[in-house]
């Protein structure tokens, strides 16, 4: 399954495209899409893809981070006119030495980050820069989650040991926050302990906000709050869950990881929820209205 063979009729009705960063989210999406007989043509983000996605796609191949002309082609070539994206897209390069020379943007690039991205380098300016620049071509981003709704978290508790009163506490004083950090587009994650703020996720992802978190809170105890923006565009930036993250806020010192039900996908579910289970981790799945019902009781 690549690109490069020679007996690959794509066939547009069937074809979609994926744009795929770090994780298993590309890859849980590609098998998702399989099972409803569509093709699955990715291109994944170099150095960040899982090579796993060379088993799942009907055609994979890869492009630089800053060669979008190259995967506007790529997508051209397999008859691609709609494409999700899926995955982590580690910024940070974006703010090392020399980036220019390290990054050598090609001029589809240097177009969008001219034309639709000076204002900010926030996440939703720069992922909405890329959906503009596609758009030239007619190709158009979906949300992954039209083909696999399933990874978005169903509302309630979602593992045997539950959060306590004092970590509900914790809960309802981190949603605020982390909704707030999110309608700023700086971060979807805070991290919580007494009612005070911990550690704010921002360029570096959740994971190292929570490793942060356990460095500053050595005592542990500590309740993690993950959310969607108020202004989520399900296209992109999804918050996302894994095993990883319940390995992470273990060894930390976590307990509690409170997520937005509906909102935010959760990889692999059943074995999150065991992994949760065996390590003594509360995880709950809330909306602002049960947080309002549990404020007033």
């Amino acid at each position: 399954m690549n690109d490069t063979d020679p007996n690959i009729i794509p066939i547009r009705g069937r074809n979609v495209g994926l744009l795929a960063g770090s994780g298993r989210f590309p890859i849980a999406f590609a098998e998702a899409a399989r099972k409803q007989g569509l093709l699955v043509h990715a291109v994944g983000v170099m150095g960040m893809a899982s090579p796993e996605l060379r088993e799942v796609c009907h055609t994979y191949c890869e492009s630089p981070l800053a060669r979008i002309g190259r995967a506007i082609r790529l997508f051209q070539r397999a008859k691609v006119d709609r494409v999700v994206m899926a995955g982590k897209i580690e910024k940070t390069v974006l703010f090392q030495p020399f980036r220019m020379l390290r990054l050598l943007p090609d001029w589809r690039t240097l177009h969008m980050w001219w034309n639709y991205a000076t204002r900010d380098h926030k996440d939703d300016t720069l992922l909405l820069a890329v959906i503009r620049e596609f758009a030239r071509d007619n190709i158009h981003f979906e949300s992954a989650l039209d083909f696999c709704p399933e990874l978005l978290v169903k509302h309630g508790f979602l593992t045997r040991r539950k959060p306590t009163d004092a970590q509900w506490r914790d809960i309802r004083f981190g949603w605020d926050l982390a909704k707030e950090m999110g309608r700023l587009d700086v971060g979807q994650s805070v991290v919580v302990n007494d009612l005070a703020v911990i550690a704010v996720e921002a360029i570096e992802g959740t994971d190292r906000a929570i490793q942060r978190a356990g460095e500053l809170c050595r005592r542990g105890g500590f309740t993690v709050v993950k959310v969607a923006k108020p202004q989520q565009d399900m296209r992109f930036d999804v918050p996302t869950i894994g095993a990883q993250t319940i390995k992470t806020l273990q060894e930390a010192g976590g307990r509690v990881l409170a997520i937005e039900s509906s909102k935010t996908i959760m990889l692999d579910q059943h074995e999150v929820i065991d992994l949760a289970d065996r390590l003594g981790i509360a995880i709950v799945a809330i909306n602002a209205e049960e947080l309002e019902l549990r404020a007033v009781a």
